[in-house]
This record gives C-alpha cells, sequence and structure tokens, in this order.
C-alpha cells in the first residue's frame, strides 16, 4: 500500500487546527456554515483516528505520540492537548442543546431547497435529519470513551467536573440519537404489480425470467425477513399491510428523518420532547448506509469493552439492532439476487424503485451487500471477489482511474454532485440533500472488501486500486491559504469542473478521515492473508531444521559455553518461525532458512576440526 493512513492523518491534524483555532478560540463552521452535522464532522476530524486506531490516542497524556503533539502543537503539548479537547467538545454539545436541555439534530445549512423552489425556513432547516442522529451516535460514543480513559490521569477537580458534565452531555445526545433512528425507520409495501414492485423485479431480474417467477423466488428468499418485520413494534416501521399476499413485496431502511406520524418511544434518560416527524416512509439508500454505519459503532468491540452504553442505551440498542440485522438481510438478499450470470450490484448503475439512477446508489449497495454477505457467512473470495470488480468498474465509470473528458456527464458525482430529494408524508418534494462523497467511499469499500479477502494476490490489486482513488483525493486538496491541506477541490482533479473553495468542506474531509482509518486498521488489526502453499512450504523448511538440530544435539555438536549460546539462540528462533507459520508464512520460512544454512555452517566447521582441516 503506497498509501501511508498514519502520516496523511497527522499532515489532515496540522491543517485542521491550522484552519480551525483563531485566536486561540475554535472556529466553527466550513464551506457550508454551521450545523449539527458539519459541527460534528469537524470534531471527528480529530477524534475518529484518536478512538480507533491506538498509536494515534489523545486520551492519554503520558502515552501520546511525540509526532502527534507534534502535529497537534499549536493547541499545546501533551497536558493541554486532552484538556483544550475536553473543552472544544463540551462547546458543540452546549451548541446543539435547546433551551429545554433536550439535544437538537437540525440539517441546517445541509438543507436546501428543490430546483426553483422557495427558500427553506428556519423550521425546514431545524428537522431532525438522520445523518445528524447518525454522526451523533459516532461522536458521542467517541467522546464517552475518550472521558473513561482520560478521567484516571487527572486529579483536578475543576476538570473531573467538566468531563462529568462533558460525559453526561454525550450520554443523553446518545440516547435521543438512538431514540431518533428508532422513529426513522422505514418498512415500504408496495404489491409486486404496481410502479414499485415493477421496477424493483426490473432491476433484479437479470436472467429475465417471467415476473411471476421472480417474486416467488425473491419471497422465498426473503421469508425470514418478512417474518421478523413482525417484531418491529418500537418507534417506527411497522408492517400493517398483509405480507402473505403472495403479491406484495417491500423495502426496509431508513428514511431521510423522523417518518410523519412515528410513535415516540419510551426512554428513561431526559432526551426531552420526542419532535413529531414530516419524512415519508420510505428508505432512502444513503440514510440507509448512513444509519447502518452508525449502528456498527454501537456493536463494536470498543463499545462492549469500554461500556459505554447505559442500560437504558443497551436495551435500545437491541431494539434498533433487529432493524440493523434485518435491513442488511434486505439489501445483501436484493443486490445479489439470483447468483447466476450477473448479480443485479453488477448490472451498473442501480436503480432504486422510485425510478432515481446513478453509479453511486451502486456504490452504496456495494456497503449493504458486503455487510449482509459476511453477517450471512455467505461471503467467501468468490463473491467478495465480484464486489471488488464493481468497485474496479466505478472507479473507471467515475473518471478517477480512466483520463475524464471537459464537461463529462460521469463527473457530475463529485461537483457539485449527486441532488437526494427528499418527501413529506405524501410523497411531496420539500427540499433536497447534496451527496458528493463518491471517491470517499470508494476508498473505503476498497480497503474494506480488500480486508476480508483471503487470496493474497486478490488482496494486492484491490489496494492497489486503493491507492489510485487516493492519488485522485490527494489533488482534491486545498492547496493554499490556511485551509490548505484539506478538502475539496474538485479543480484540482478536474480542471474547471469547480473553483477553488474558500473554506474546507467538513463533510468530505472527515469522509476522507474515514477512509485512512479503514485503511490503518487493515494494516494494525487484521492478518496478512494466509498463502496455503507458502506456509506448507515453510512448515516443511521448520521440519527440516528441527530434525538437522535434533541430530546436531544427538552427536554432542553444541558442547562448550559460545556452542550452547548458539544452542538457545537456534531453538529460540525455531520457536518464533513454527508461532509464524500460520499468519506470516513468510517470515517463518525465511527464518527457517536461515537456521539451516547455520545449522551447516556449525556441522561443516564440526566436519573440517575433526578432520584436522
Amino acid at each position: 500500500m503506497r498509501m501511508q493512513p498514519r502520516q496523511e492523518i497527522l499532515d489532515i491534524w496540522r491543517a485542521t487546527v491550522r484552519s480551525c483555532l483563531r485566536d486561540g478560540e475554535w472556529d466553527w463552521g466550513g464551506r457550508s456554515g454551521s450545523n449539527s452535522i458539519s459541527d460534528a464532522e469537524q470534531l471527528l476530524t480529530l477524534l475518529l483516528p484518536a478512538t480507533k486506531i491506538p498509536v494515534l490516542s489523545l486520551d492519554d497524556p503520558d502515552r501520546i505520540d511525540e509526532e502527534v503533539i507534534e502535529a497537534l502543537g499549536t493547541i499545546g503539548g501533551a497536558i493541554e492537548i486532552p484538556r483544550r479537547l475536553v473543552r472544544i467538545m463540551s462547546e458543540y454539545f452546549v451548541r446543539y442543546t435547546d433551551d429545554t436541555g433536550a439535544p437538537t439534530f437540525g440539517g441546517g445549512s445541509y438543507l436546501t431547497p428543490v430546483e426553483g423552489g422557495p427558500d427553506l425556513t428556519e423550521e425546514q432547516r431545524s428537522m431532525d435529519v438522520v445523518d445528524s442522529f447518525a454522526v451523533s451516535v459516532t461522536l458521542t460514543l467517541a467522546t464517552i470513551g475518550f472521558v473513561k480513559i482520560y478521567r484516571p490521569s487527572t486529579q483536578r477537580a475543576d476538570l473531573r467536573a467538566q468531563l462529568d458534565t462533558l460525559e453526561e452531555m454525550a450520554s443523553v445526545r446518545l440516547t435521543a440519537a438512538m431514540v431518533g433512528l428508532l422513529r426513522s425507520f422505514s418498512t415500504s409495501v408496495f404489491a409486486a404489480t404496481d410502479e414499485f414492485g415493477i421496477r424493483l423485479c426490473d432491476m433484479v431480474n437479470q436472467d429475465e425470467v417471467p415476473r411471476r417467477e421472480v417474486v416467488a423466488a425473491l419471497r422465498t428468499q426473503l421469508r425470514d425477513t418478512m417474518a421478523s418485520l413482525r417484531n418491529v413494534v418500537v418507534g417506527s416501521g411497522q408492517v400493517t399491510e398483509d405480507l402473505d399476499n403472495s403479491e406484495m413485496l417491500f423495502e426496509c431502511g431508513w428514511s431521510w428523518g423522523t417518518i410523519a406520524g412515528a410513535d415516540e418511544v419510551a426512554t428513561t434518560d431526559p432526551i426531552g420532547r420526542q419532535r413529531e416527524g414530516t419524512a415519508e416512509n420510505a428508505p432512502y439508500l444513503y440514510f440507509t448506509v448512513i444509519a447502518v454505519d452508525a449502528i456498527d459503532d454501537l456493536n463494536s468491540e470498543r463499545t462492549r469493552l469500554l461500556g459505554l452504553l447505559n442500560e437504558e442505551q443497551q436495551r435500545l440498542f437491541r431494539i434498533l439492532q433487529l432493524r440493523w440485522e434485518l435491513t442488511r438481510r434486505y439489501w445483501a438478499t436484493v443486490a445479489t439476487f439470483g447468483n447466476r450470470r450477473r448479480w443485479p450490484i453488477e448490472d451498473i448503475p442501480w436503480r432504486t424503485t422510485d425510478g432515481d439512477r446513478t453509479d453511486y446508489y451502486t456504490l452504496q449497495a456495494t456497503s449493504l451487500a458486503v455487510k449482509g454477505l459476511v453477517a450471512s457467512g455467505r461471503g467467501g473470495d468468490e463473491e467478495f471477489g465480484r464486489i471488488a470488480n464493481v468497485l474496479v468498474e466505478l472507479a473507471q465509470r467515475g473518471r478517477i482511474t480512466r483520463r475524464a473528458s471537459p464537461n463529462e456527464a460521469a463527473l457530475v458525482v463529485h461537483a457539485p454532485g449527486k441532488q437526494v430529494t427528499l418527501n413529506d408524508a405524501t410523497s411531496k418534494p420539500i427540499m433536497t440533500w447534496n451527496v458528493n462523497e463518491f471517491s470517499t467511499v470508494l476508498l473505503q469499500r476498497a480497503t474494506t472488501v480488500a480486508g476480508l479477502l483471503n487470496n493474497a494476490r486478490r488482496r494486492s490489486e484491490l489496494l492497489e486500486l486503493a491507492d489510485e482513488v487516493w492519488e485522485h483525493l490527494l489533488l482534491r486538496r486545498i492547496p493554499e491559504g490556511r485551509h490548505r491541506g484539506l478538502w475539496d477541490h474538485a479543480g484540482g482533479a478536474f480542471p474547471g469542473l469547480a473553483p477553488l473553495p474558500e473554506a474546507p468542506s467538513w463533510y468530505l474531509t472527515e469522509r476522507v478521515v474515514q477512509a485512512l482509518v479503514n485503511a490503518g486498521q487493515l494494516l494494525w488489526e487484521r492478518q496478512f492473508p494466509r498463502a496455503v502453499n507458502l506456509a506448507t512450504y515453510a512448515q516443511d523448511l521448520i521440519d527440516e531444521a528441527e530434525y538437522v538440530f535434533d541430530r546436531e544435539l544427538m552427536s554432542g555438536t553444541f558442547a562448550g559455553e559460545p556452542m550452547q549460546r548458539s544452542m538457545r539462540s537456534i531453538r529460540a528462533t525455531l520457536r518464533r518461525a513454527q508461532s509464524l507459520v500460520d499468519d506470516q508464512p513468510g517470515t517463518a520460512a525465511a527464518l527457517a532458512s536461515t537456521l539451516l544454512l547455520q545449522l551447516n555452517d556449525i556441522t561443516t566447521g564440526q566436519q573440517k576440526a575433526s578432520e584436522g582441516i
């Protein structure tokens, strides 16, 4: 991997503090202004690597790396960095809490008017958005984990009081965000013969069989999911139509915000009034992926080991977990339906049931397909290899790995991006949401799938794609000024596509950091794929080295103190080689080869000595 995640993250941290610190104060807001999502993304640019990559941690002054201290030097030294972060995090939670103490989740400046429509009112901009719920889950978990680790390292009463207040605010916001996700889940049921059913069948019918057979096969593969949907009784997403009818199909996932008419969720935590919803009862692919990724954080090993959820949050998570599992299972089934000549996800671009189509939706569907394949145990090198091929094609179609022509339609996914229309309960468009994260999502998907491949060659090929995407993203960094080193200047990769921005996009910068964290975890946590032939070869070398060594011991070769030291060294190296044979067979083979040469030199020396040479 040519991309170096640790060094790149440190460079982004240098750029972040240069951009955000003005006269010693933290400057909120970026290209899209200040809102609950953008400001959380700004914070996560620092907190995400610090809480997910151990060598970049910021929560223990005694363990902060020297390079990290240098990168964040504008904030202060090892003692001052975590203290300053506590103040900045506290400021965020106060900013997005109303006068009653209830957290707010408005989309703010990220919400835009429909084309030709009037400007949005303040009430519309304050509507709760799933993206805010999701990013709040990630931010609050990072905050609570930070506090739990940092607290034992300080004895100052005032700082401990700040930490207690910060943890309490973060915990309340986490509960409110989980409740918001429960009230935004959607199950849309429709007949196979209406426009939604026809589009779904056309998308999955890659073998061109009669629609009646497609419906029957799809329902058969989804029968467990349909049965489990009856257990969705809290929040939104309840099925009121008759799914037992053989003509009915469905979609499940998350809408863009709280569903209109969604029931309140009973909770013992003081989250304040639960606002009335406005969003239509229909899944949106973008918001579904965002929600599923956030619930992944709730289910992470770090969340469990540090005990980041209180009892009420654990209860809410168990309710959310059912929706999470149903969504992954549904989308994996639809994306890989048929499993013959071609999967639906391989038929680019992905078409949604409302008639929209774009390469970006294919990219988003790969995330849910991979998660579903892993969860169901269906994922192997063949299946993940097919997903990898889709990613390679998307990189070409998005002109990331192919030369682009001026004004080419394919460049729209980069700038201005995909406009997602947000509808109300009557399916009337009321505002839009802009998405331009194609390159960063592609980088993240490539490293994720690479980590799942057991074939070392296929893995290396996919990491080569990740490197190419990263080189593309490097061209899009802001090249000069106070915000240099942050994103996004799309015109840097595609001249003339977009002007040089005056401020950074925290939306895209945070997603770049997400992708780098994903790549860093691949290197830090996952073993290199086991090469069976190489492991067998290494074991053969180790067996021979052990045999030669044992024979020399029997012959009394290792007499005398110097030879005894050699014997202990050889024995330790043999143990080391044997311990590596499964995870690092190449290293084990190299160690065994070195031992065989060393033993040969010892044997040859003994023979020459006995012959008087």
